[in-house]
């Protein structure tokens, strides 16, 4: 008698037995959540609706897949910052257990700088390649510029800024240079081979020094992932299941990385709102969320619709805002949540007005119980505010305003990374040049010497060469500096202690150049709190390169600011956050959405997700006003008529309140 054979197959046992769960996944999710959660094989498009809960499903999806025996390690989760990753996979190990901590968790830059340490050399890198941030990459690139002599042409020539920003939209959008600058600055088309040129040279000079900036992070994992193949296997292999959070803000770039990591599984779960994609100017690709499903054929897409952050009539003003979107997945978000107040629309006669509004609305706020910190007034561009922080301030009410320097872009900390930096990579000369122009006696010219003493090896920080000889005709500041760079090089010294050390050198430094010495001076100390935390300088520089600290008290937090404060922020730094109150201000047609965005179908859209994003992080009050005959220098036009968005509402949706004084 014939027998057929019929063979068990060891990794479905292995990673998808049904076991006892500690986690009642059904009680504790709502259905649409519990089918993001259990669906683990072929690709997922999970499409989160604000305030949806989209957190909680990606942390109980994790727990899953750990809970029926996937290594942890196989489990890739890519986020937007390296906080939300580590609050995740916080959460999944508290509802699970402690294995979840081992889950791949990171942004796109870090996960790309762990796997170009391992396979640099293939790409003509060596491992220790040193990354730019930004404001390095921009003095490279002013280097160059001055060097080609693109600072003493006839013709203006575009600032180092303006380049970075040129050159970096080509490589995240994958568009053409000279399509960015006849697009965006038509203005220099006529040095667009010159742009051109400079960028070769920028690439070769990375290449030279074994150095990478951010894009290229990301463009030389995509190249190690197309061009070989058992790389790409191999990682594969490693990461069977890839999870990315809020979709709808990645790149052309990242877009194309998550298909190449996805395309030997196909094991890809998407989290995202195409109704939130606001960050364009970035590079941020609306069509990666939409055409998600085409690049990952046989794609299940689940919608998360119920809302837990705000009252039905918010979410009915915001359904009513996107429906009218041109392309979107539909949803409409609905609560639970019983009553709730309408939303107002608040016309005001004046700019002024407006302002004496959201002051007033603000006390009487608080007097009701609700504090300043749990209120926030939002705007379309940080300059709509001026006139309101002057009434803030006449009313005493504190506030904190968000769309300042980072943290990590601040003159003062750039100053002491650049220390380190050197202590790393001796042959770094972007952060030499800098440190040398702090000294005193020290220009242009001497800060060259000395990099090329250092370059040829005359000069060197880990030999203690007699000083006063080898330093004959420089100013003694940099024989002081070389004292010091020698004293903390060696590994036995920590990275806190290298940090102590500096700051104590550079404090009097910063007390000459910088008149609010003592505000920066608490960067200072967040710095070196920072610092303590770390046993690798490299990857204590790593961090700061590709995940910097948030935000500078110097910059953002006025002097004596209570703990209790009204927050102010432009609409694009306010996603993803929520308050019981919002104020919307200057919903005026032409300024948001702006008269330059109307020239653009694609842009008039992102405008409309801009103002749905505004909505929806109101809890309970929202408030959207705008001020009558405002003078648009850019159009040169009075401006009359609200917002589009919150033209033309049907009857009930919301109230209108018009402002008038006594």
């Amino acid at each position: 008698m014939e027998k057929k054979r019929y063979i068990l197959k060891r990794e479905i046992f292995e990673e998808h037995s049904v076991k006892p769960s500690k986690i009642r996944y059904q009680d504790e999710l709502n259905p649409a959540q519990y089918e993001a959660v259990m669906t683990l094989d072929g690709p997922v498009l999970v499409i989160a609706g604000a305030g949806t809960g989209k957190t909680r499903t990606i942390t109980y999806r994790v727990a899953r897949l750990v809970e029926i025996g996937v290594n942890p390690e196989s489990i890739l989760l890519l986020t937007f910052t390296r906080k939300a990753a580590q609050e995740m996979l916080s959460r999944a190990s508290i509802l699970l257990d402690a294995r979840c901590d081992r889950v791949s968790g990171g942004t796109f830059h870090s996960f790309a700088n762990l796997t170009l340490r391992k396979y640099a050399q293939l790409l003509k890198y060596d491992n220790s390649f040193t990354i730019l941030d930004q404001g390095d990459a921009e003095d490279v690139i002013n280097l160059l510029r001055t060097q080609e002599g693109y600072d003493r042409a006839k013709v203006r020539f575009p600032r180092k800024q303006t380049l970075y920003e040129i050159y970096s939209k080509s490589i995240n959008t994958e568009t053409p240079i000279e399509e960015i600058v006849l697009n965006e600055f038509p203005h220099y088309y006529e040095q667009v081979d010159d742009i051109v040129k400079l960028f070769r040279i920028y690439n070769t000079y990375k290449a030279r020094h074994n150095l990478m900036d951010y894009d290229d992070l990301l463009l030389n994992l995509k190249r190690l992932l197309e061009e070989f193949g058992d790389v790409r296997k191999k990682l594969a292999n490693q990461y069977k299941y890839i999870m990315i959070d809020e979709y709808q803000d990645t790149n052309k770039l990242q877009a194309d990385i998550v298909r190449l990591l996805g395309m030997e599984h196909g094991n890809v779960m998407a989290v995202g709102d195409d109704s939130q994609s606001i960050y364009a100017f970035r590079g941020a690709n609306f069509r990666n969320i939409m055409d998600f499903p085409k690049d990952f054929p046989g794609t299940k897409i689940i919608k998360l619709e119920e809302n837990y952050r705000s009252t039905q009539p918010i979410l009915n003003l915001a359904n009513e805002i996107i429906d009218r979107a041109r392309e979107k997945y539909t949803k409409v978000l609905y609560t639970r949540k019983p009553g709730g107040e309408l939303p107002v629309i608040v016309i005001a006669p004046s700019e002024n007005h407006q302002s004496k509004f959201v002051v007033q609305k603000v006390l009487e706020l608080r007097e009701e119980g609700i504090p300043l910190n749990q209120i926030a007034v939002l705007f379309r561009a940080s300059y709509l505010s001026f006139d309101l922080e002057i009434e803030l301030a006449k009313a005493n009410i504190p506030f904190v305003k968000f769309g300042g320097f980072k943290f990590i872009e601040t003159a003062h900390i750039k100053d002491i990374v650049a220390h380190l930096r050197v202590i790393l990579n001796p042959n770094d000369v972007i952060s030499w040049h800098r440190i040398l122009l702090l000294l005193d006696g020290v220009g242009p010219r001497t800060a060259q010497k000395v990099i090329e003493d250092i370059t040829s090896g005359k000069l060197n920080i880990k030999t203690n060469h007699k000083f006063w000889l080898e330093f004959k005709g420089y100013p003694e500041s940099v024989a002081q500096l070389f004292k010091l760079l020698y004293t903390i090089y060696p590994d036995d010294v920590s990275v806190s202690e290298k940090t102590e050390i500096i700051l104590r050198y550079y404090e009097p430094i910063m007390r000459e150049k910088y008149d609010d010495y003592e505000r920066r001076r608490k960067d200072l100390e967040i710095f070196e709190n920072i610092a303590s935390r770390y046993d690798s300088l490299e990857e204590f520089l790593t961090d700061l390169a590709i995940e910097p600290p948030n935000e500078s008290i110097a910059e953002i937090v006025p002097p004596g600011t209570d703990d209790e404060y009204l927050v102010l922020s432009t609409i694009h730094s306010a996603k993803g956050l929520e308050w019981n109150t919002v104020f919307i201000i200057h919903a005026l047609d032409g300024i948001f959405p702006s008269s330059h965005s109307a020239r653009n179908d694609d842009e008039m859209e992102e405008e409309r997700r801009l103002m749905y994003v505004a909505c929806t992080r109101a809890k309970e009050h929202l408030f959207i006003c705008y001020p009558v005959g405002i003078y648009d220098s850019r159009s040169g036009f009075v401006l009359t008529k609200p917002s589009r968005f919150i033209s033309d509402l049907p009857d009930g949706l919301v109230e209108y309140w018009v402002i008038e004084e006594e």
